[in-house]
């Protein structure tokens, strides 16, 4: 649709606009919401890293080698290289009785701009443990040694781990492993991509597993992994990302009602426990949410996903209020003056079974 965009302006001049695609689907894939293009083949990027998580747990790595929740958290994170995120992941190779030179990841600038400045000043350059990846990486070696399949190579398309992985990727797609393409993430580890709808069934799925662990139900080791993916990231939002970075200012501010995460390059998912909210939307339980934004811009995905929970109403607008600053970052120039801001022209469309789109009131 023409409309599906975000829009920024300067000076009330539309200065560029970001094509947006969106689906919203219940615990069963059910689409019930979409914008653009929902079925879009889109790299997940880190956005895929709980499910890559959940193959470590199934290769039995993570039980074995006695990590915490908290280290769980960290094989789902793009974190923010802080000093808790370092210690974490020399902690985690000490577990595993690994070293920093098995990591397959390299250094590079933290995506806290807090702590560049402070590596500037102190001339420090990065190595992979500083990886935003990390967590993953000795996750991998985990689920590599757990298997029996030894650590070298464990980044490679063609490594059993990795051959792990892809089957775990697809089943929790619902699709045949053929129809799930990989290319190689920025961290060296493959990475999948599969119809954007594919990708709010993930995060849809995380969610109806915390809710029925918690509602006493007798769950499938696959659906108890699903359930502590999600309790794990709900739980240490600041090891998923870092201060002051979106994903953890969500989780903290929804307080383990959801979970979200970032993908490189503007992919967003989002898994909501079930609630009044998900009840009205027409969901029978939990709810996903996945975002691409056409061009890559994470400013504007960060205030599309906001806008998108605001037309959803999930949440109050006071639980939300936390997020206001991505919802509609500031333009300004180098003497404060406001220029322009971010508009919203989109609106979510409800499916219809004629394969034509209905407007979803707001």
């Amino acid at each position: 649709m023409s409309e599906d965009f975000v829009v920024t302006d300067r000076g009330g001049i539309v200065e560029n606009s970001h094509r947006i695609h969106a689906a919203v689907v219940d615990a069963e894939g059910r689409l019930l919401y979409a914008l653009g293009n929902p079925m879009r083949q889109t790299l997940a990027r880190s956005a895929a890293k709980p499910a890559q998580a959940l193959a470590i747990l199934e290769a039995s790595g993570f039980d074995r080698y006695g990590f915490e929740d908290a280290d769980l958290a960290l094989m789902c994170a793009s974190h923010s290289s802080e000093e808790r995120h370092i210690a974490r992941t020399r902690t985690m190779l000490s577990k595993v009785q690994a070293e920093e030179t098995d990591l397959r990841c390299g250094g590079h600038p933290s995506l806290s701009e807090t702590v560049n400045r402070s590596w500037i000043k102190q001339d420090y350059t990065p190595t992979a443990v500083c990886s935003n990846c990390s967590g993953k990486h000795v996750g991998m070696i985990a689920g590599a040694r757990a298997i029996g399949a030894g650590v070298e190579g464990y980044h490679l398309p063609d490594h059993p781990m990795q051959a792990l992985v892809k089957r775990t990727v697809a089943e929790l797609c619902d699709l045949d492993a053929q129809k799930v393409e990989w290319g190689v993430d920025g961290c060296n580890l493959p990475t999948p991509a599969f119809p954007l709808d594919r990708l709010a069934r993930i995060y849809a799925k995380l969610a109806s597993a915390a809710d029925r662990h918690d509602g006493g139900e007798d769950l499938s080791t696959q659906g108890a992994a699903l359930a502590r993916i999600f309790r794990a990231m709900a739980r240490y939002p600041e090891m998923v990302a870092g201060e002051g970075r979106y994903c953890t200012v969500l989780m903290r501010a929804f307080d383990g009602a959801l979970i979200g995460k970032l993908g490189a390059d503007a992919s967003y998912a989002i898994g909501v426990r079930a609630s009044d909210d998900t009840r009205r939307l027409g969901a029978d339980g939990a709810l996903g949410i996945s975002v691409k934004i056409e061009d890559g811009n994470l400013e504007i995905l960060y205030a599309a996903v906001t806008e998108l929970l605001d037309q959803l109403g999930i949440g109050s607008p006071e639980l939300r209020n936390p997020l206001a600053t991505f919802h509609h970052p500031s333009r300004m120039n180098t003497t404060g003056v406001a220029t322009g801001g971010v508009s919203f022209p989109f609106k979510l469309r409800e499916p219809k079974p004629d394969g034509h789109d209905s407007r979803l009131a707001t």
